[in-house]
């Protein structure tokens, strides 16, 4: 435990008592020296009013922003004001590039000329959007319980020196130096220029956030630091091409068409003389490749999930199973490479988008990441890696647990699609749900196939995957599938803020120990799509590489779609509908790409529970 010594009420009947000693030299009796550990959890002794809080700028050994000199991050500490004496604590590093506002630079075209375009854009001049380092939530309930807790800025955002590079190694590299500091193999220094040690960390640290914030930490995880024990990682995403591409297509994140990850570095530049960041940035609008979509050196580079075997940590997972956003592939890629690596892991699963599971689940989270932390950063005997491995929400406050995901003995359920070559014609302009809200209705825009009524209540468990044997002749590359369920039901139609809020941690000033609450929205609507998936034709063999094809000439087309978990009704009728144009995902080509498809040989497989 690093020079920690634990004491034990061994012996004594009845106490369930354990005291964290930051030395041998603390007296017992001196509650304020000491982690409290009281019936297997850290207990609030600490005075979060009278935490110290300090600014430090991490050194790096990165030089992004190429002005000869090492970048520096800011990092905001709080930590209890005990730690000024003998106390050491852990720490919970909350990685960010959002903690200096953000940007509205222009999206790129969605729509696809002859000639590429890319968004006009100049580096921001000016004042810059306010810094904030008020935290998620960490801050509020942890410090009181004896940790630290780090709000530290990416690269080129903030107050931090050098330039965002959407979590590519430089972004890794700067992060990764946060973990060392705390672990005495990295420096620091006060905005005097004195530099700052963290002589009050014990050297265990956990990173955890969400989204862009819950990436960081897989990132830095994949660089094997010494020091971080676990990570928790909440819509955290493995490989960012899964996030921007899929099988070679252009793809963004649910509703923004037109978002890259050149664009994402552009939005949170928010350093002063952010000018110096210009050629780094034109270099990744380059690199990224808009054109082809390939998967190349620039994608590999963000590829974390290839080098977690690095990872000596565990990984408490949390994905909402209807994030479009981060969608369902970046969180089963992630639970996929932590089995592979046999890295110790949890999951849990929600219903809603992309949410935090402190609005899904309010005080359930907190118990269950603080009893996470305890175990992983202080050792504590609960039974935190006896509790089932996933914890899924199968409907708004109910759960329920799996020993896996996918279910195991979850097995294909396997589709055909018809016996004869039926023929569509892609118009960009219509949305996916003018295409399928009307099953029974010949469309000349998508083509359509209905199960009959399933005869009992089954659940989709994994990854569907569609095989199509297809000509396509335009000039549009793409194909997509959308798996719907077609049978009246009430469904979740959205998550959001209501009138009333909670407390749950500390408060000072306006960094809230209480929240909003929020609550699922329902309605009784005719269908849902289940899956979507998406392919450029061009890369029917591998997403690196590009092979034209001829039109008019048939080829085997086989793409997954998106991993879902999902209940099917008894009576409802499984719909397969085949797209060109998934216009709030793809890129809009011109009309008129016709795909004519041989039925006898097209199939949807479905992994199928229950």
């Amino acid at each position: 435990m690093r020079g920690l010594r634990v004491l034990t009420a061994a012996g004594l009947v009845g106490l369930s008592v354990l005291t964290v000693v930051a030395t041998p030299a603390a007296a017992a009796e001196d509650r304020t020296q000491h982690v409290v550990v009281r019936d297997n959890e850290t207990k609030p002794v600490y005075d979060y009013a009278q935490a110290i809080r300090e600014q430090v700028f991490v050194e790096t050994p990165v030089d992004s922003d190429r002005d000869g000199k090492r970048d520096r991050l800011s990092v905001f500490v709080v930590r209890p004001k005990e730690t000024n004496g003998a106390l050491k604590v852990a720490s919970i590093v909350e990685p960010s590039p959002y903690y200096g506002g953000t940007l509205d630079p222009p999206y790129h075209p969605a729509e696809v000329t002859d000639v590429p375009r890319l968004a006009p854009w100049t580096p921001p001049t000016g004042a810059q959007p306010p810094v904030s380092y008020d935290r998620v939530y960490y801050d509020n309930y942890f410090v009181s319980r004896g940790y630290a807790v780090l709000s530290a800025s990416t690269l080129g955002t903030g107050d931090s020196e050098g330039c965002p590079t959407a979590v590519g190694p430089d972004e890794k590299a700067g992060m990764k130096a946060v973990v060392q500091w705390l672990t005495g193999k990295a420096r620091a220094f006060g905005k005097d220029g004195k530099e700052i040690r963290a002589s009050w960390s014990t050297g265990d640290v956990a990173m955890a956030g969400k989204s862009y914030d819950g990436t960081l930490p897989v990132a830095v995880a994949s660089t094997g630091v010494e020091g971080l024990r676990t990570i928790v990682s909440i819509s955290g995403i493995a490989s960012w091409y899964d996030y921007y591409r899929a099988n070679g297509a252009v793809v963004a994140p649910g509703g923004y068409v037109g978002e890259d990850a050149d664009l994402h570095a552009k939005v949170v530049l928010t350093r002063k003389n952010a000018a110096v960041c210009e050629a780094p940035i034109r270099e990744m609008e380059q690199r990224m490749d808009r054109v082809s979509g390939d998967y190349n050196d620039f994608w590999d580079e963000r590829n974390f999930a290839k080098d977690l075997g690095n990872y000596r940590g565990s990984v408490f997972q949390v994905a909402g199973i209807n994030d479009w956003n981060v969608k369902p592939k970046n969180f089963t890629d992630l639970w996929t490479a932590l089995g592979d690596n046999d890295i110790p892991r949890k999951l849990w699963l929600h219903q809603a988008g992309h949410d935090d599971p402190l609005y899904v689940a309010e005080q359930s989270w907190l118990d269950a990441v603080h009893k996470w932390f305890d175990h992983e950063l202080y050792h504590v005997r609960n039974d935190v890696f006896r509790e089932p491995k996933v914890h899924f929400e199968t409907a708004p406050g109910k759960w329920t647990d799996y020993r896996d995901w996918p279910e195991p003995g979850a097995r294909d359920l396997t589709l055909r699609l018809g016996t004869q070559r039926q023929s569509f014609v892609d118009d960009p302009q219509r949305t996916a749900d003018s295409l399928i809200s009307a099953p029974d209705k010949a469309d000349p825009n998508r083509l359509l196939y209905l199960s009959a009524p399933l005869p009992r209540d089954v659940r989709v468990s994994g990854t569907p995957q569609i095989s199509v044997r297809a000509s396509v002749d335009g000039k549009s590359p793409y194909l997509s599938a959308l798996l719907v369920d077609y049978g009246e039901d009430t469904r979740i139609t959205g998550f959001g803020p209501t009138k009333d809020s909670w407390c749950f941690g500390d408060t000072l000033g306006t960094d809230s120990g209480c929240r909003t609450r929020y609550a699922y929205s329902t309605a009784k609507t005719p269908y849902q799509v289940i899956s979507r998936g998406w392919l450029d034709v061009r890369n029917r063999h591998a997403a690196d590489e590009t092979e034209p094809i001829q039109a008019g000439r048939s080829y085997r087309f086989d793409w997954e779609l998106q991993p879902r978990q999902y209940q099917l009704k008894a009576g409802h009728r499984i719909g397969v509908v085949l797209l060109v144009t998934d216009r709030d995902y793809t890129l809009h080509y011109p009309a008129g790409t016709k795909v004519s498809v041989a039925l006898d040989d097209s199939s949807v497989r479905i992994p199928v529970a229950g």
